[in-house]
């Protein structure tokens, strides 16, 4: 499995939207990122970040409702491994990995095996492969592979409340889709949910399905992603502040600025009221530890908004703003003074106390 693991690290994307985060991998084959449908749904265009290249705008080339897959384009000028579909179906018992960034952490690999090679689900009209290999929300869209390092599916749902209770849609349902959407590869469609038929920019009439009337979305024809409200305010900072907005977001209500050396995570809980920043710095040395905590606790008297602290081996820089008291000019002093001493402090305490620089997957 060492090795299946290596080569999908390259071929594994992260994928985040203003409305949800997920997975999904390159096929290069078909020169084409695959993930849910349900993932990229209400937009036109998602981030997406990989170990292969840098995080980058992608578009949703295609939508399909009816089995919950969406395709994506590739980044430019970027050299993938190839990844096969399984050629045949899988059985009950076989051992499989669920690939993906559950909870938003990076490369999570599950191993369990085939519970149900076949189950059908009526809501769905569909089969699909149930199996206890780990799968949580963010997993959706990454592949299932089997021993050989196929992809025999696309994990796609949980049971609520369920313990390894995990359902990935089965590989030939992505095939025959990719069948029906390459002859017209480039162009942007989606499935008509009642009909089943593909509908493109060129062919949909006047947002209906020219096959059965019915009201159809293709993904370019959605409206561009407005913020409102407190996250309206953030975006307009961090804009101010220059920074490209749509690259930041990484979910709902979440955005992460990367300054100098550090990455700083923004997130807003409009439930409790407050807006959350925290720069994860750097990781504890392994020996002199007692003097950064002192350096830390000093320059705690000196900070004034900004709290060291640190969350298992990590250091991390912290600054809460009440949403009531957020507004654009109290909150960019605010928030540049954070980016400006997350980029200070993690070389200090790197440089001067040999503390181990953060991995990007950590």
């Amino acid at each position: 499995m060492k090795e299946i693991i290596e080569k999908y690290k390259d071929v594994v994307v992260q994928i985040a939207t203003p409305f949800s985060t997920g997975t999904g991998f390159f096929l290069k084959e078909h020169n084409l990122i695959v993930t849910n449908e349900h993932v990229i749904r209400g937009s036109k265009e998602v981030v997406i970040d990989g170990n292969a290249f840098e995080k980058t705008m992608s578009n949703v080339l295609f939508s399909d409702p009816r089995h919950d897959l969406a395709f994506l384009s590739l980044p430019s000028q970027i050299n993938l491994q190839e990844i096969s579909l399984s050629p045949r179906d899988v059985s009950d018992g076989d051992v499989v990995l669920a690939i993906g960034h559950p909870m938003g952490l990076k490369y999570t690999f599950t191993q369990g095996i085939v519970s149900n090679s076949s189950r059908f689900m009526e809501e769905k009209d569909l089969n699909y492969i149930q199996t206890d290999a780990a799968i949580n929300p963010g997993n959706s869209g990454g592949p299932l592979v089997n021993k050989l390092g196929e992809v025999v599916g696309v994990n796609t749902m949980i049971y609520k409340d369920s313990n390894n209770l995990g359902f990935a849609l089965p590989a030939n349902y992505l095939k025959e889709t990719l069948l029906a959407y390459m002859p017209s590869h480039g162009k942007v469609g989606t499935r008509c949910l009642s009909c089943s038929n593909l509908v493109f920019e060129d062919t949909v009439d006047s947002g209906y399905c020219p096959h059965c009337g019915s009201k159809t979305s293709i993904p370019s024809e959605l409206e561009e992603y407005t913020p409102t409200g407190i996250s309206r305010t953030i975006e307009s900072i961090l804009s101010d502040s220059g920074y490209d907005v749509k690259l930041s977001r990484k979910g709902p209500n979440l955005w992460e600025i990367e300054r100098g050396s550090a990455k700083i995570n923004i997130a807003y809980y409009d439930k409790k009221g407050f807006i959350m920043s925290d720069a994860f710095l750097v990781k504890l040395p392994k020996q002199n530890i007692s003097a950064i905590y002192e350096y830390l606790l000093r320059e705690n008297n000196k900070l004034e908004g900004l709290t060291f602290s640190v969350f298992r081996h990590d250091v991390v820089l912290s600054l809460v703003i009440y949403d009531q008291h957020l507004n654009k000019v109290s909150g960019k002093t605010l928030l540049e003074r954070l980016f400006e001493k997350a980029d200070h402090y993690d070389d200090v305490l790197v440089n001067k106390f040999g503390a181990e620089w953060k991995e990007d997957d950590d």
